[in-house]
């Protein structure tokens, strides 16, 4: 069961897509995480620059997303995010995607599974949760609903 409402929302930056090729894997693909912000009831701040997301577009054409990035409160504690997932969807919604158009997120599937690490006292509770997000993809960012597994 997840939380009701999500306990905060993750508005990221993204740079443009480094597309390294058909790999054996499939076709790779990295995406900086320039920055952006976190705002809900039980966490706000930003999201700090340096992170990324690797991600595999399988042969079915569905994308494995693995994000690694920060998160800084107001206050200055810093947790890590450990971020996997699966996003797909009809090939015309994905290509949409592709070429940055606003697409309708109830159009396709993009779901992670989160993960936290901090050493701050006042978000130590981040340690010892899971948490799912409901993923929207825009042009040059990404909104995450995340809500914790209850």
């Amino acid at each position: 069961m997840l939380s009701p409402e999500p306990i905060f929302t993750i508005q990221a930056e993204l740079a443009g897509i480094l597309n390294l090729g058909a790999t054996p894997y499939g076709e790779r693909r990295i995406i900086d995480i320039l920055g952006g912000t976190v705002s809900g009831p039980k966490l706000n701040g930003r999201v700090l620059p340096g992170g990324a997301d690797w991600q595999i577009i399988r042969a079915d054409g569905a994308a494995d997303i693995q994000a690694r990035y920060t998160l800084e409160t107001g206050t200055g504690a810093r947790i890590l995010v450990s971020s996997e997932g699966v996003r797909h969807g009809p090939k015309a919604v994905l290509d949409a995607l592709t070429r940055g158009e606003k697409v309708d997120p109830a159009l396709y599937y993009f779901r992670t599974v989160m993960r936290f690490e901090t050493a701050a006292p006042e978000v130590d509770w981040m340690n010892r949760i899971l948490a799912i997000a409901r993923g929207q993809r825009e042009a040059r960012s990404v909104r995450l609903e995340v809500h914790e597994v209850l």
